[in-house]
């Protein structure tokens, strides 16, 4: 089925500004008990963004009875579904459908460090957002640049970085491609002085050479994200590493082919002595619960990028919250089943 996200207030990206995104959800019942998956298109950025994309949801849905791992095979060019094909199973299977690592994450024993994320736009709202970050408890926020001049953006974190050291604040930045291969080099120098942890794909997908060499004399460590959108086999993945080599790859599991491929990308990355971490994707709570009790078993000892469950006004209730910049899971919280 498929359901439309309203954000709370319009989200800033570098590919415009997001007031809704449309989500999808496979549900299935085996001997009256029910699961669910959700399936995260993301439109404008998911490699199965086709336009037979639903008949393909829909053809899923029909031959759920081949089993995961028939389906797995059959939907290689569908990460987000197999993401979702992956969470059902596990759905079906747990005690609980919606406990799919049990773990002392969701006994609300433990919480997972993330980062606070600032949106783009003006200057006066980012200063805002990272205010309120600061002020739950956050030490690692994340910033969107590359949608304003640079000039502005650099002034901002600069005061940010003058009120707050690097051992007070740890700052990521996220420039989704927006920098020019050209410019970027300068960008990343100046940046790199305000003792930033990284920044996420300064440039386009696609420009291995480039990004390469960027990787190579960074001042500043690069991050993959974007990049790893589309590359589907063992072999690319491979490819791609050796060639660009970067100093993290970030693992969104509803664009790279859920578990099993953030997976296989973690395996590559720790060959190589590459950092990485989890990054949601805009999913309702459903998702976001997915990633976050697989992502704690994982032992990554970084913040997260697991901070989006507060967007939406219609948001399915869940018993996941944010508190001294930890996602935390609450137990004792009664937990519906949705759309029954």
């Amino acid at each position: 089925m498929k359901y439309l996200l309203h954000f709370k207030r319009p989200a800033g990206t570098s590919r415009g500004v997001l007031t809704s995104k449309e989500t999808y959800f496979l549900i299935a019942e085996n001997n009256g008990k029910k699961a669910i998956g959700e399936c995260n298109l993301f439109r404008g950025l998911s490699a199965d963004d086709v336009p037979e994309y639903e008949e393909k949801l829909q053809w899923t849905a029909v031959h759920i009875h081949l089993g995961e791992r028939a389906l797995l095979q059959e939907l290689t060019n569908f990460p987000s579904i197999q993401f979702g094909v992956e969470q059902l199973f596990r759905s079906v299977a747990a005690t609980q459908w919606y406990e799919l690592f049990p773990s002392e994450f969701t006994q609300g024993k433990a919480a997972i460090p993330i980062n606070g994320l600032i949106w783009m736009g003006t200057p006066a709202f980012m200063k805002e957002q990272i205010q309120e970050k600061l002020a739950q408890g956050f030490r690692c926020i994340k910033m969107k640049i590359g949608a304003i001049d640079f000039e502005e953006e650099y002034n901002l974190l600069k005061a940010l970085r003058k009120e707050f050291s690097a051992t007070d604040i740890e700052i990521r930045v996220d420039a989704n491609g927006a920098f020019s291969a050209e410019k970027a080099p300068e960008y990343l120098e100046r940046l790199a002085a305000l003792e930033l942890h990284s920044i996420e794909q300064p440039i386009k997908a696609g420009q291995w050479e480039a990004m390469a060499q960027l990787c190579a004399n960074t001042p500043l460590p690069i991050a993959l994200d974007e990049e790893l959108i589309g590359v589907f086999t063992l072999e690319a993945k491979e490819q791609l590493i050796n060639a660009i080599k970067p100093q993290y790859i970030i693992l969104k599991p509803s664009l790279i082919g859920g578990y099993r491929g953030s997976e296989q990308w973690i395996d590559i990355a720790e060959r190589h002595r590459i950092g990485w971490w989890v990054t949601s994707a805009l999913e309702s709570n459903i998702g976001l619960n997915a990633i976050a009790q697989w992502t704690y078993t994982l032992h990554n000892p970084m913040p997260q990028g697991l901070g989006t469950g507060a967007l939406y006004t219609n948001n399915i209730p869940f018993p996941l919250s944010v508190g001294g910049g930890q996602l935390h899971f609450n137990p004792s919280e009664p937990v519906t089943f949705p759309f029954s």
